[in-house]
């Protein structure tokens, strides 16, 4: 059961990763300024979160794959991933 729950833990974690590096993302844009120096260069900031986030969501993903395989969680047809109830 704990497997379960670590892979729902990482399941979720990994999306939320996705949704704030596209929102980071986003703000970035909005406000370009806000995030450079004189010099036009990034902030180390800016800089490590842009990168930071999306190496995150891949290794949330990684462990999400590796917690499904120990928690038994197998692929159903049609391609789809779920709990058995």
């Amino acid at each position: 059961m704990a497997a379960r729950r670590l892979w729902i833990f990482f399941r979720y974690t990994r999306w939320l990763l996705w949704l704030a590096t596209i929102g980071y993302s986003i703000e970035f844009m909005i406000h370009r300024d806000d995030h450079m120096d004189a010099f036009g260069r990034l902030y180390l900031t800016t800089e490590s979160l842009m990168f930071a986030l999306p190496v995150a969501a891949v290794f949330a993903g990684c462990f999400e794959l590796m917690m499904r395989d120990r928690a038994g969680i197998t692929r159903q047809k049609g391609d789809q991933i779920g709990l058995k109830r």
